[in-house]
């Protein structure tokens, strides 16, 4: 039997590969880019993604939760109980009572009862608040 003759190996590389890891690394760079450059300087990209739309009902929700805080409806996970700080709440609720009568009229239905029934709940959160302080006297 005759030895065949070895030809020597191939190596076959497929270099498609390295173009397209290429192009994804490239389009990634573009993207962190276009994030550093939307971002205010010296911060970097957002880390809890978007902000909501900024309109009044999350005007009004952050203004609650203020005076939420402040009457001690809310507690922050962690921290001690705090006494309620009725002159913040009062700001805060005086702050949507202004907010109330400053845009009387220029509101839709649902904006106008959204902050009426806000302004109620509050404002009797906030004279349940001081009755409770006055009985513990």
């Amino acid at each position: 039997m005759a030895k065949k003759e070895e030809e020597p190996k191939k190596i076959i590389v497929d270099e498609d590969w390295k173009h397209e890891a290429q192009r994804d690394k490239e389009v990634l760079a573009a993207k962190e880019a276009e994030e550093k450059q939307e971002a205010p300087e010296g911060e970097g990209p957002r880390r809890g993604g978007p902000l909501p739309e900024g309109n009044l009902a999350a005007l009004i929700s952050m203004l609650t939760t203020q005076s939420l805080f402040a009457l001690g409806f809310l507690q922050v996970k962690g921290e001690e109980e705090r006494e309620p700080d009725l002159d913040l709440a009062r700001y805060n609720i005086e702050l949507l009572t202004s907010l109330e009568e400053k845009t009387k009229g220029n509101l839709t239905a649902e904006e106008q009862q959204l902050l009426k029934n806000t302004l109620s709940e509050l404002r009797m959160g906030y004279v349940s608040v001081v009755n409770q302080a006055a009985g513990a006297q």
